[in-house]
């Protein structure tokens, strides 16, 4: 079991972040429980909250040990992150103090970089409930089988898997215009060398990831933040357009002016104002 404060599993999940885009997650009187699939089998995570209080429980199916399981919750509900210094770095204004008391304990999640890559491409002019849709069709069409609790379940497809898929094949998942993406992407991640992005500076990582078809510059800070632990990355969107030059800037900005503004204002940790920013204002 994992104690921990201020954390809120139901904001994190239901924030946009790729979770959302591929688990089951039922939440009822205090008590969650998300099942998602991996590369490596599959994870069930339980959480009980009291006041800012959680306790994080969890099993594991296919090739994960107690050790390797326990990493994956950790990192990947973003359990690690200091959130006080987080919130003594982003609370500075009256928008986000709005923000961090309505969604207080949501994290920014750290996700397998394939996975965050994938989900995230497939999330380009597209909306959460079509990206689900989108996501469980490939997890089904190509995951790996295994067995969870008496039933049969789908793993998260390897990149292998996609990469040797016909472009047909991906547009029966409803990937539309984005099966070249995703086929491409999947066929460069080797020779892309993907791993180095991990130690790389945010600005030379994300220089890198768009030179891959398809990956341009909101995708490539998504990628960063939520598979990397990149926090610094701030991506941008129509919407977080919208809600930073209105609550914000008080006029028009350009993408690199408004990536210089995040800078400047949240340093580090940009990327947790973003998620505070897109949810609380998609929330109102």
């Amino acid at each position: 079991m994992i104690h921990i404060d201020d954390f809120d599993i139901e904001h994190t999940v239901h924030s946009g972040q790729p979770l959302n885009f591929y688990s089951d997650f039922e939440s009822k009187n205090g008590e969650s429980k998300i099942i998602y699939p991996t590369e490596r089998g599959v994870m069930l995570v339980m959480c009980k909250s009291k006041g800012r209080r959680s306790v994080i429980s969890y099993d594991y199916f296919g090739d994960y040990t107690q050790t390797s399981a326990q990493r994956e919750v950790i990192r990947r509900f973003g359990l690690s992150h200091d959130m006080p210094a987080i919130y003594s770095a982003i609370d500075t204004d009256k928008f986000m103090h709005s923000a961090v008391s309505k969604l207080h304990g949501m994290r920014v999640t750290a996700n397998p970089a394939w996975e965050t890559t994938l989900s995230f491409l497939v999330s380009q002019f597209n909306n959460i409930k079509r990206i689900r849709l989108i996501m469980k069709r490939l997890i089904d069409r190509f995951g790996d089988e295994i067995a969870v609790d008496g039933r049969i379940m789908k793993k998260f497809p390897s990149h292998h898997k996609i990469a040797n898929a016909s472009i047909d094949e991906l547009m029966k998942c409803n990937t539309g215009f984005r099966a070249k993406y995703i086929k491409g992407v999947a066929k460069a991640w080797e020779e892309f060398d993907h791993s180095r992005l991990y130690e790389m500076d945010y600005d030379k990582a994300k220089e890198l990831l768009m030179e891959l078809d398809g990956v341009g510059d909101k995708v490539a800070d998504c990628i960063l933040l939520m598979g990397y632990e990149k926090l610094e990355a701030f991506p941008i969107d129509v919407w977080i357009k919208r809600l930073v030059e209105r609550e914000y800037l008080r006029k028009e900005v350009n993408i690199s002016y408004m990536h210089m503004f995040a800078q400047r204002k949240w340093g580090s940790y940009a990327g947790y104002a973003n998620q505070y920013i897109f949810e609380f204002g998609r929330r109102k």
